[in-house]
C-alpha cells in the first residue's frame, strides 16, 4: 500500500486506538464511520514509557478486520529492533522509531523499509529537531510529539510549534516526500495552527474517541486542519 504517491497537502487523520475503549474498540471504529485515514497504534513497553499497550497479535486482528485501513504503528520502546519484525509482518504499514531509542537509527530505518514498510522516525518534546536532520532522507514520516509519551489525555505542548516549522522548511529546501505528523493533544482548537506550521497528519485521541459523537468530532478536527492548510 503506497501511502505516499502524491506531494498535494492535505490534513489527514489517525485517530488513537490508545483513547478507545478497551472492551469496545471495533465499535469505536466503526462509529467514525469512515471519518478518518488511518488508524494509529502505540505501542508501550513499560520502560521506554511507564505504560503497556497492544502487542502484534491485536494489530493482526485490526488488518484482518479492516484490511484497507492504513496502519501506524508506532513503537515507544526500549530496543526497537527486537520489536519491529513482528509488528511489520502483522500488517504495519507506516512503522516509527524513536531517535532516542537507539544507537542504530539508519539500519533500523532501512530494515524497516527492507520489510516492505514505510519507516518513520520520532521525537520526544525535548529532543533537538536538529537530532532527525541525518536520518530524514530515509523515512517517510516525521512524528512530532506534543506530549511527553506513555498517556493518553494529556495538554498539547505548544513549544514543539517550531519543530513542526522547521521540519516543514527542512524538506521543502531539500525537496524530500516524508510526512510530519504530530501526536499528543490534538483537537479542533490547535488542529488549524498544527496544519498552517506544516503538519500532514493529525493524531487524535481523547478529542475524537472521548467524545459523545466519534464521527462528528473526526469531522471538525479535519475542517478545522484543513483551515489551516489554505492560510499556510
Amino acid at each position: 500500500m503506497n501511502l505516499f504517491q502524491t506531494r498535494e497537502r492535505r490534513p489527514l487523520l489517525a485517530p488513537s486506538l490508545l483513547a478507545a475503549d478497551p472492551l469496545g474498540i471495533r465499535a469505536h471504529i466503526d462509529a467514525l464511520n469512515g471519518a478518518h485515514h488511518w488508524l494509529h497504534l502505540d505501542i508501550m513497553d513499560g520502560h521506554f514509557v511507564p505504560n503497556l499497550s497492544f502487542g502484534p497479535a491485536f494489530l493482526g486482528a485490526l488488518r484482518r478486520t479492516y484490511p484497507e485501513v492504513p496502519m501506524d504503528v508506532h513503537l515507544m520502546v526500549v530496543s526497537p529492533e527486537s520489536f519491529f519484525v513482528p509488528f511489520a509482518t502483522q500488517g504495519a504499514d507506516v512503522l516509527t522509531v524513536h531517535v532516542e531509542a537507539t544507537p542504530h537509527i539508519h539500519r533500523l530505518l532501512q530494515s524497516v523499509r527492507e520489510l516492505g514498510v514505510h519507516p518513520g522516525v520520532t521525537l520526544n518534546p525535548g529532543t533537538p529537531v536538529e537530532f532527525l536532520y541525518p536520518v530524514l532522507h530515509l523515512v517517510d514520516l516525521v512524528l512530532v510529539m506534543s506530549v511527553n509519551p506513555g498517556f493518553g489525555g494529556q495538554s498539547f505542548l505548544p513549544e514543539v510549534v517550531p519543530k513542526i516549522e522547521a521540519l516543514h522548511r527542512f524538506r521543502e529546501v531539500q525537496g524530500l516526500r516524508f510526512l510530519i505528523e504530530v501526536d499528543g493533544g490534538v483537537s479542533a482548537e490547535n488542529a488549524e495552527c498544527l496544519v498552517k506550521s506544516g503538519c500532514d497528519v493529525l493524531v487524535a485521541g481523547n478529542s475524537v474517541f472521548g467524545m459523545p459523537h466519534p464521527e462528528l468530532a473526526a469531522k471538525a478536527l479535519l475542517e478545522a486542519g484543513r483551515r489551516g492548510l489554505n492560510r499556510g
